[in-house]
């Protein structure tokens, strides 16, 4: 039996010696690593923070005193010390424990998190209302290297100074994001791991190890190596003394993995009365070879071997993967062609870009107000830029997108990857708004391709274009229904006719398709076809500028119009379609196949889609059953 099981959690932690607390660590680093394995998750940045949320728990008293992890995905240890051991093998399974902290699951997780640079904002908040209620309660915002350069991040810092409110900021700083960092503040932080100049702080360090009970003295050598490793950056302006100068106590940068270290300098931060940044640097991957050698596979992975890390399952082309082609092979006949990521040229396709032409390839870190803006700038100055951020994330530029692209009307094409449902991530990921909110914003055309080469086609139409364009294309396979050749221009604001059969009961129902869901619908309509009716299925391409003319006329002759989507119907497809049938007084049996207003829960994406009606067999039996009703 492990030492995890027979302790009470997380209260004990605080009583144990350095020695149990590390068997400890090593217990929870075995369940992560066996039930990633099989459910997939993000490993890597989960056995970095092992150490750090055993430290936590033992120095503070949850869930009074507030932990937030921010993001979240580095939060497993954290869910396993707080009364989510023994369902820990649901792990963002349907029906399961989050990926991520989440509130309806423990009262441990003060927030529902998943989007990266609110922490600290969080907290602040927490502790301001804590001190008006004069409530003596510890509030701790844990942040990543990456994470503490968004914009929110630094917005948040100046307003924790002038409101003078303690709080703890932990920068778990593990070098090593989803892909490189980038930034001025990386390099800051890189600049301040590799500096070799140590202030002395003897006094302190001296006061703080007469209070350390002596655990076996593990934990008493561990305070005394504090002498060599805080840089107390207060005295040497040289080094740009960024938190100091702000007003911080700053300590650190510490050994993240050394646990006694950890705790010994957490106990000395809650002393302080101003807020506390506590620097510690911790490996991503750490205690899985594998991972440690290869952090970004194993971010965000799917179920593997744990003996030698290959997946289970391989994808087969994604959309994300025929995205990728597309670049590379537009950049070399388009010169003015420009590609912006935030902060993740892996996951979105265009890490190859990057390799081809690093000269106009531009990674801001999580800045998707920032990528936004500047690819306006670009386009004004006549260079044709692709910004690729996943649905959820886009999110974030919502008032860029309106007031400085699409207000100026400058051709910035948006490349959505994760549009739809995504699956096992959850509600904060899922990619469901992408069609409603950007429909609401004048000149933006929005495009959803049904597969690889239409996909392709899309990306070099849009390039061609002098207005903002989004296309969005969902997670996983991507359809390839014909050999790759040269571009093709899409007709501009065009839906096709893709499947067409006459029946023998002189009823037709007509299938309005967007991307996604095209295919699916066409493999309905051939069940409908031997039933003996007439079907068609129009794969409509673009939700803006909408095809009226191809809708209307199919419209007129239609037993049920069915209109199909994978994201919310109101503002979507389905609205749209709803008002312009209205809008020519046409009375046509409608059913609208799409998503409703709600956040959607974790599962795969199959179970998803099947959940919420979009799988084949429940758009199927919705048609039928709302034939049966007309």
């Amino acid at each position: 039996m492990k030492l995890l099981d027979k302790i009470k959690l997380p209260e004990t932690l605080g009583e144990l010696s350095a020695k149990q607390l590390e068997q400890v660590a090593s217990d929870i680093r075995e369940i992560i690593i066996d039930v990633v394995s099989k459910n997939g998750g993000h490993l890597a940045a989960s056995l970095g923070a092992v150490e750090l949320a055993i430290a936590l728990h033992a120095c503070f008293k949850s869930p009074e005193d507030k932990i937030i992890w921010d993001v979240g995905h580095q939060a497993y240890s954290h869910k396993l010390l707080t009364g989510r051991l023994g369902s820990f093998s649901t792990l963002r399974q349907n029906g399961g424990i989050s990926g991520f902290p989440n509130t309806t699951e423990s009262p441990h997780d003060p927030f529902t998190t998943g989007h990266a640079g609110n922490s600290i904002s969080l907290a602040l908040g927490l502790a301001k209302a804590f001190a008006l209620k004069q409530e003596k309660k510890s509030v701790i915002a844990v942040i990543g290297d990456a994470a503490v350069s968004s914009g929110l991040a630094w917005e948040a810092l100046n307003s924790v100074i002038n409101s003078k409110t303690k709080i703890i900021i932990i920068i778990n700083d593990n070098e090593m994001s989803i892909s490189k960092n980038v930034g001025a503040m990386a390099n800051y932080l890189t600049k301040m791991r590799t500096n070799s100049l140590y202030i002395k702080v003897k006094a302190r360090i001296e006061k703080l190890i007469s209070r350390i009970p002596n655990w076996g003295g593990s934990l008493l050598k561990g305070a005394e190596r504090l002498k060599e490793r805080t840089k107390h950056f207060l005295i040497d302006f040289k080094m740009g003394v960024i938190f100091e100068e702000l007003g911080f106590r700053y300590f650190g940068p510490i050994d993240g993995h050394n646990l006694p270290l950890l705790i010994s300098t957490i106990q000395f931060a809650k002393e302080e009365k101003k807020p506390v940044i506590l620097h510690v640097l911790t490996k991503k991957g750490k205690g899985y070879s594998l991972a440690e050698k290869d952090p970004t596979k194993f971010h965000g992975i799917g179920s593997f071997s744990i003996e030698d890390g290959v997946a289970i399952k391989k994808e087969k082309e994604t959309y994300t993967s025929a995205f990728s082609a597309a670049m590379v092979k537009l950049g070399k006949i388009d010169p003015t062609l420009v590609a912006i990521t935030a902060a993740m040229p892996d996951g979105t396709g265009l890490f190859e870009f990057s390799r081809e032409y690093p000269d106009r390839f531009f990674d801001v870190g999580i800045a998707e107000e920032h990528a936004v803006t500047f690819a306006a700038g670009l386009a004004k100055a006549g260079m044709k830029p692709v910004v690729a951020i996943y649905s959820t994330f886009l999110q974030r530029a919502y008032d860029q997108i309106q007031q400085d692209v699409c207000l100026q009307n400058l051709p910035v094409i948006f490349a959505i990857d994760r549009a739809g449902i995504v699956g096992e991530d959850g509600p904060t990921h899922q990619g469901v708004f992408d069609l409603a909110y950007l429909h609401s914003m004048p000149g933006i055309s929005i495009l959803a391709p049904k597969d690889k080469k239409e996909l392709q086609n899309m990306l070099y139409s849009a390039s061609k274009a002098n207005c903002p364009v989004a296309i969005r294309y969902p997670r996983g396979a991507c359809p390839v229904t014909i050999k790759e050749d040269d571009f093709q221009s899409i007709p501009w604001g065009k839906g096709e006719k893709i499947y067409t059969s006459k029946g023998s009961n002189g009823k037709q129902v007509t299938f309005l398709a967007l991307g996604s869901m095209v295919f699916s619908c066409q493999a309905v309509a051939g069940q409908l076809e031997k039933e003996g009716f007439s079907v068609q299925v129009v794969s409509l391409r673009f939700l803006r500028p909408i095809d009226k003319e191809l809708i209307l006329e199919t419209a007129k002759n239609s037993h049920l119009l069915v209109t199909a989507e994978e994201g919310i119907c109101s503002g979507g497809l389905g609205s749209l379609v709803s008002e312009l049938l209205e809008e020519n007084n046409l009375q046509v049996p409608m059913l609208e196949i799409g998503l409703p207003i709600k956040f959607i829960e974790q599962g795969t994406r199959k179970e998803i889609l099947d959940l919420y009606g979009l799988s084949l067999d429940k758009i199927a039996e919705q048609v039928q059953n709302k034939l049966r009703k007309i």
